[in-house]
C-alpha cells in the first residue's frame, strides 16, 4: 500500500506542473515586431557596480537599437574599478550614453533598488528599461518589448533572456528559472487581471511606464527588496496595472554568475522571498521531491524488485511528468542538455540553496552581495 501511494502521489506531483509547463509555452511568445505601432522614447537604465568587464558590450548593445530612440544611462554605484571610466568615454563617443553616480547608500536600502530609483529620477523618456550590466540586448529587442507593453496594455513587461552557462552549477541550476516559472505560474490566469499572487518578472530586464512606475512608488517601495524581478511587478499589480512576460530568448542574453560559489549566492540572496518564503518553503519542497526526484527513486527500486502493473504505470507516467519540461525547455530555450538530464539533482540542489537561505533567515544573518552586507532579506 506504501508504494502504491508514493507512486500515486509521484505521477500526481510530476504531471501536474509538466502539463502546466506544456500549456504555458503556447502562451510564453517572442514579442511580435511593431508593425506599424509608434513606439515611445525609452530610458534604458543600467546600475553598476564594479562592472568594469561587462559594461562597454552592455551600453553598445543598447546604441545599436532599432526602430526605437533611447536614452542610456548608467548610474556608477560607487565602483571601485574602471567601470565609470570606461562609461564616460563612451558618454564622450555617443551623447546617447550619460553617466551618473549614485549617492550615497542611505540606511534601509539594497544597492541596486536604490541605485534603480535614482536613475528614474534622471530619466528623461516615458518609458523607463531596467537592465543589468551583464546582459546583452539584440537589435529589436527594446523595440519588440515596447510594442509587447502597448499590445498587452500592461504597466509592465519583463522575460527571461538566454542564460548562457559554462560552469557545472550554472547548468545544472539556472534552467531551473524556466522549469518553476513555466511549471508552477498559470500565465493565462496572470493575464486575466492584476492579482498580485501572479506575479513573476526578471530583474535583468524589466520595462515600465514612467507613469506606472510612479504612481506605485517604484523602486522605493520594495527599497529592501533584494527581488526585483519579483516585487516591483508585483507592487505594479497591487497598484492595478497589469504586468506581462515575454520570451526573451533569441532578444537577449546573460552570463548571470562564473563560478559555483557566485551561483550559490546569487540564488540565495534573494530566496526567502522567492521558494524558501517561510509559508512556501516546506510545500514547494514537499512538491519538487515527490514529483522531481522520487520518480527516479522508485524507477530504480522497481527494477530490483516485483511491482504491480499499475504501479509500473504510475512510474513511467512519473519520470516521463518529471523529465519532459526539461527537454522541452531545453530545446526550446537552448538550455545545456546535461543540466536536462541531471535534473533530479538540480532540484536536490535548488532545494539546499532555498534550506540554506531560509536556515539563515532564521538565525538572522547578513546577506553579502556587491561586497555589501544586508541584515536579514
Amino acid at each position: 500500500m506504501i508504494l502504491i501511494a508514493l507512486s500515486v502521489a509521484a505521477m500526481l506531483c510530476a504531471l501536474s506542473p509538466a502539463v502546466l509547463f506544456c500549456i504555458n509555452l503556447r502562451h510564453y511568445r517572442v514579442p511580435a515586431a511593431r508593425n506599424g505601432l509608434k513606439l515611445p522614447a525609452i530610458s534604458v537604465l543600467i546600475p553598476a557596480r564594479d562592472e568594469e568587464t561587462s559594461i562597454e558590450a552592455a551600453v553598445t548593445s543598447v546604441l545599436a537599437s532599432h526602430n526605437v530612440d533611447v536614452e542610456v544611462i548608467v548610474m556608477d554605484d560607487g565602483s571601485t574599478d574602471r567601470t565609470s571610466a570606461i562609461v564616460a568615454a563612451l558618454a564622450v563617443r555617443d551623447a546617447r550614453v550619460r553617466l551618473e553616480h549614485a549617492p550615497v547608500l542611505p540606511a534601509g536600502w539594497n544597492g541596486k533598488q536604490h541605485a534603480c530609483w535614482s536613475l528614474a529620477h534622471v530619466a528623461r523618456f516615458p518609458l523607463l528599461c531596467f537592465v543589468d550590466a551583464d546582459v546583452r540586448l539584440e537589435p529589436l529587442a527594446l523595440g519588440k518589448m515596447a510594442a509587447f507593453l502597448l499590445r498587452s496594455e500592461s504597466g509592465l513587461v519583463s522575460g527571461f533572456p538566454l542564460q548562457v552557462t559554462k560552469t557545472w552549477m550554472e547548468w545544472l541550476l539556472l534552467p531551473l528559472i524556466h522549469f518553476v516559472l513555466l511549471g508552477f505560474l498559470p500565465i493565462s490566469q496572470m493575464r486575466k487581471g492584476t492579482d498580485p499572487a501572479f506575479s513573476a518578472g526578471c530583474g535583468q530586464f524589466l520595462m515600465v511606464t514612467g507613469e506606472a512606475y510612479r504612481a506605485s512608488g517604484g523602486h522605493a517601495e520594495i527599497k529592501a527588496t533584494m527581488h526585483d524581478g519579483l516585487m516591483l511587478p508585483k507592487l505594479l499589480r497591487q497598484h492595478g496595472y497589469r504586468t506581462d512576460l515575454a520570451d526573451l530568448t533569441g532578444l537577449a542574453q546573460c552570463r548571470m554568475y562564473t563560478t559555483a560559489r557566485q551561483v550559490w549566492q546569487g540564488l540565495a540572496k534573494n530566496a526567502t522571498e522567492g521558494i524558501a518564503a517561510p509559508v512556501r518553503i516546506l510545500p514547494i519542497s514537499l512538491l519538487l521531491v515527490l514529483g522531481q526526484v522520487l520518480p527516479i527513486l522508485l524507477a530504480i527500486w522497481i527494477v530490483t524488485h516485483h511491482a504491480s502493473g499499475f504501479v509500473i504505470g504510475c512510474m513511467v507516467a512519473a519520470v516521463c511528468g518529471a523529465w519532459l519540461p526539461r527537454l522541452l525547455a531545453a530545446g526550446r530555450f537552448q538550455q545545456d542538455w546535461r543540466g536536462a538530464v541531471l535534473h533530479p539533482f538540480g532540484i536536490l540542489m535548488l532545494l539546499a540553496v532555498q534550506w540554506y537561505a531560509f536556515g539563515r533567515k532564521l538565525m538572522g544573518g547578513a546577506v553579502s552581495w556587491k561586497d555589501r552586507a544586508y541584515a536579514g532579506e
